[in-house]
Parts: structure tokens; sequence; C-alpha cells
């Protein structure tokens, strides 16, 4: 009789054990699990998904910031879209790839936020804007787990003109800072498709 009872209560705290709070966060163990496992990945299939990434959302968010100030000519809406704010594609976006989106110009040279690496590439942008030198992006790793993404405007682009118009120089440039761990997380997402 003791042994049924036992037999019976250590069921029953079996199927408790199971219950919904458990499988609810199934989704988030699964990614957790993924992204613990050990995988090759070598710098150069980083800096190539940096660079389609790169290049596919800045071109994506260079569209949405013309767009918006071809919309409205008030100089307050107009700052606003410059740092990138009522933007609702590009928020979406910064949030889905965990970026850090960011338009720069020739004050952020000297913007002591950034390391060093990144203002003598900002320097090396400006100094191409004065040489009137094709733009051309640039991947740098930062630290062991931020890699940032630059592409400088064109001289006459409308962006240039209405975000940065009082410089001597039309400059501007794109900045995409990307988590190692997010980048490494999408390559497995498009290499299981």
């Amino acid at each position: 009789m003791k042994r049924s009872v036992i037999l019976l209560s250590l069921l029953i705290s079996l199927l408790l054990a199971c219950g919904p709070d458990r499988v609810q966060y199934t989704n988030e163990l699964k990614q957790e699990m993924a992204d613990s496992k050990i995988k090759r990945i070598t710098d150069a299939d980083l800096i190539e998904t940096i660079d389609n990434m790169g290049g596919k959302v800045s071109a994506v968010v260079e569209k949405e910031l013309a767009t918006g100030l071809s919309k409205t000519t008030n100089p307050a809406d107009r700052a606003k879209l410059c740092q990138l704010q009522n933007l609702p594609r590009v928020k979406a976006i910064a949030e889905r790839y965990a970026l850090d989106i960011r338009l720069l110009g020739t004050a952020d040279v000297k913007n002591k936020s950034f390391s060093q690496k990144e203002r003598d590439i900002l320097d090396a942008y400006l100094y191409n804007a004065k040489q009137k030198l094709a733009p051309i992006s640039n991947i740098q790793k930062i630290t062991d787990t931020l890699f940032v993404y630059n592409l400088a405007l064109p001289a006459d682009s409308p962006i240039c003109k209405a975000c940065f118009g009082k410089q001597e120089i039309p400059f501007a440039v794109w900045r995409l800072a990307f988590s190692k761990r997010e980048v490494i997380r999408r390559m497995n997402s498009t290499k299981k498709k």
C-alpha cells in the first residue's frame, strides 16, 4: 500500500513538473541552445555577412530618410529626421538586427564617444570628400564583439544638404554598429533556409 502511494505521488509530481510554465520558454531555449553550439566561422565569413547586411540596411535607411526629407520643409521636422527619429522602418530594422544606426557629419570626426580607430576612419572619409573621391564602404572590427560598417554618402546627396548643409564640405557617413553575436545568429538562420 505504501509503495503504491509513493508511486502515485511521484507520478503526480512528474506530471505537475511538465506544466505549461515549463513549455512557455521553448522557442527561447531552442534559440539559446542553437547559439551555444560550437561553430567554425572565419573573419572573412563575418566580414562578408556584415558587408551584405550593411549594404542592404544602409540602402533602405537612406531611401526612407530621403523620402521623409522630401515630404517636409519644416526645419524642426527635418532635424528630427536627420537624427533618424520619426522613421519607423529605421527603428524596426535597428531593433530586429540589434543595430546602432547613425548618420554622422564633420563634427563627429572629433567625437570622443567613438574609438580612435573610428575617428581615424571618419577623418579619412572627410579627406576623400575634400578630394571629391568616390565613397566606398568600410568595415572595422572595433572590439572582439563589435563591428562597424561605414558608408559615405555622395556629396550631391539631398541628405548631405538637408542634414549637414552648414558644413563647408558636403559630408555624411552612415554608421552601422553590428554585434558579433547577432551577425553569427543571422548567419545561422540564413544557412538553415
